[in-house]
């Protein structure tokens, strides 16, 4: 596949890949900029929270990286719904709710499914 064919607009399988890479920026950026994130991390009992919330941080740059990219797309994509996952576990964990502009998890399991159908698309035949 070419580099134009992976930043090709007309495919949809293309525009999944770019908005499940992307998202991942305000998460990447909320690690090292907002404070109430390290909260987060201690109150979902992750120890030691600060190094839980840098590892978080970092697996998010290689996953945005790698998925914007299309490199290795099915297997990170994979990897992506899973770090997910996690995520809304912990969320739930924390908040115990589900809709997503009152702290619950609805948008990591939403985002999570789309990971999941990136990993179908471009699973290898």
């Amino acid at each position: 596949m070419s580099w134009a064919d992976k930043f090709n607009l007309l495919d949809g399988t293309v525009i999944l890949r770019l908005a499940c890479a992307l998202f991942f920026l305000p998460h990447v950026i909320g690690k090292f900029t907002e404070p109430a994130t390290l909260n987060f991390f201690k109150a979902a009992k992750f120890n030691p929270p600060a190094t839980w919330m840098y590892i978080a941080g970092a697996i998010e740059t290689v996953l945005t990286l790698l998925l914007l990219f299309g490199i290795y797309t099915p297997y990170v994509a994979l990897i992506a719904a899973f770090h997910l996952f996690v995520a809304a576990a912990a969320t739930y964990k924390v908040t115990k709710k589900w809709i997503w502009v009152i702290g619950g998890i609805e948008y990591c399991a939403f985002w999570s499914v789309c990971c999941i159908a990136l990993a179908m698309l471009t699973w290898p035949k």
